[in-house]
């Protein structure tokens, strides 16, 4: 057997596994709230900067425009968001946050990081841990956009 090719040499199965398990510890809460992981993001996405364009959306969560669009049409129904026709361009649709959607941000701020802290606490990381986990990650991810 070929040492690149076992399960233990892989770093993609560690990150697999980690995103997997990271989402699924967040279901509670996001079940709490009546949203799903991929709306989380958009959420977050918008309570950064409210009413953008769905290409941005699209662009600052590393999608497509094709599957954001769907996700932003449930979180319509939901009345977290509204979309509208762009003013100087009718082809663009621009996403607003509803007054549920904006209160959503206290409630998941509430609920959330104290939540995953819990959860994380008996990981032997700590917070200058997870800060270069993140450099980490972000260096892989913009190694891999290109």
């Amino acid at each position: 057997m070929h040492a690149e090719l076992q399960l233990d040499n892989q770093i993609c199965f560690r990150l697999y596994t980690a995103a997997r398990l990271m989402t699924q510890a967040y279901t509670p809460m996001f079940t709490e709230l009546g949203i799903t992981y991929p709306q989380y993001l958009v959420l977050m996405v918008l309570w950064e900067k409210d009413t953008q364009p769905v290409n941005d959306i699209a662009h600052r969560l590393l999608l497509e425009t094709n599957t954001v669009t769907p996700l932003l049409q449930r979180m319509e129904k939901q009345e977290l968001v509204i979309r509208r026709k762009g003013e100087q361009d009718k082809r663009q649709q621009i996403v607003s946050l509803t007054e549920k959607g904006r209160a959503m941000e206290e409630q998941a701020y509430r609920l959330i990081p104290a939540g995953m802290g819990k959860q994380l606490a008996p990981c032997p990381l700590q917070l200058e841990d997870y800060q270069s986990l993140a450099q980490e990650l972000d260096a892989i991810i913009e190694t891999l956009k290109r």
